[in-house]
């Protein structure tokens, strides 16, 4: 079986010269797929990565991605502010002049705040390239994870979902046995309600039509062979491939629709006691349901 849920999590991190990061992904049940990313200032271009590679993988779902990252300062290049070193030097240039002050050493100016600065990979077009690449493989790689626990959580689900496939056939089976009982139930109350009616000048066609509510009443074969056509469809849903939850979701609502009728028709204590049964189940069925992509 080929189930996929709608909850996971997934996380892959990575490095890149001064910069690393990490990706979490997760995803929780929802009727659509909606993607939410939160990423660095500066890197604009990853939010569409993580909504093409979420859409590429999901159908359904509410989707967050998340990349927090850092650049370690020590480990950054770095480069001389000449603009700032040559500020110092026309300041100091008077009192050079004078002898007031010895010439500078390079040193001492190296020293001084704002000459050396990081150099930012932000600033060269290619470097950034490059950083948001490694970063984008990150987001797939997070993406990927949360696939294979979705895919977990649908093999899970599928052993509870076909067991309560299996539960319902057998309702259904005994149903149709307790079923060939309605007739004669049907038929002691309409002897019933004739006698009822003894006493009163009944025309044949009240007669009739007494008799015809009570025959229509009776015959459950049709919602019987729904309920039945329903279970082969469900078992067939669920040895799919791809995104079947929202068939699902609707084969339910069928399944429960030919329950409430089929217990509206009974005539037997022990049908109805089956019908109920069968709703239980088919609730049941339709909780787990939610869960699956």
């Amino acid at each position: 079986m080929a189930l996929s849920g709608m909850t996971g999590f997934g996380r892959a991190e990575g490095a890149s010269g001064a910069w690393s990061w990490a990706v979490e992904a997760r995803s929780v049940n929802g009727r659509n797929l909606e993607v939410r990313f939160r990423g660095p200032p500066s890197f604009d271009g990853l939010e569409r990565v993580a909504r093409e590679g979420a859409q590429a993988r999901f159908q359904r779902g509410q989707l967050t991605l998340g990349l927090q990252a850092k650049r370690s300062e020590a480990a950054a290049a770095v480069k001389v502010n000449i603009e700032q070193l040559e500020r110092y030097l026309a300041a100091g240039a008077p009192y050079v002049a004078t002898g007031m002050a010895a010439a500078p050493r390079l040193d001492g100016l190296l020293a001084l705040r704002g000459v050396i600065e990081a150099a930012d990979a932000l600033e060269d077009p290619e470097a950034l390239a490059e950083l948001e690449a490694a970063m984008a493989a990150s987001i797939g790689q997070a993406l990927d994870g949360l696939l294979q626990a979705r895919r977990e959580e649908g093999h899970a689900l599928s052993s509870v979902l076909a067991g309560l496939v299996d539960r319902i056939a057998e309702l259904v089976g005994q149903a149709q046995g307790l079923a060939a009982g309605q007739p004669a139930a049907i038929k002691e109350r309409f002897e019933r309600r004739m006698a009822e009616l003894a006493g009163e000048a009944v025309s044949e066609d009240r007669v009739l039509q007494e008799a015809a509510a009570l025959a229509v009443k009776a015959d459950v074969r049709e919602e019987l062979d729904r309920l039945a056509g329903h279970v082969d469809a469900a078992r067939g849903l669920l040895a799919a491939e791809g995104a079947v939850g929202r068939r699902l979701d609707f084969l339910t609502q069928e399944f429960m629709r030919e329950a409430n009728t089929l217990c509206s028709k009974s005539a037997l204590a022990g049908l109805t006691a089956v019908g109920l049964d069968l709703k239980a189940v088919i609730e049941q069925f339709r909780e787990q349901v939610q869960n699956v992509e």
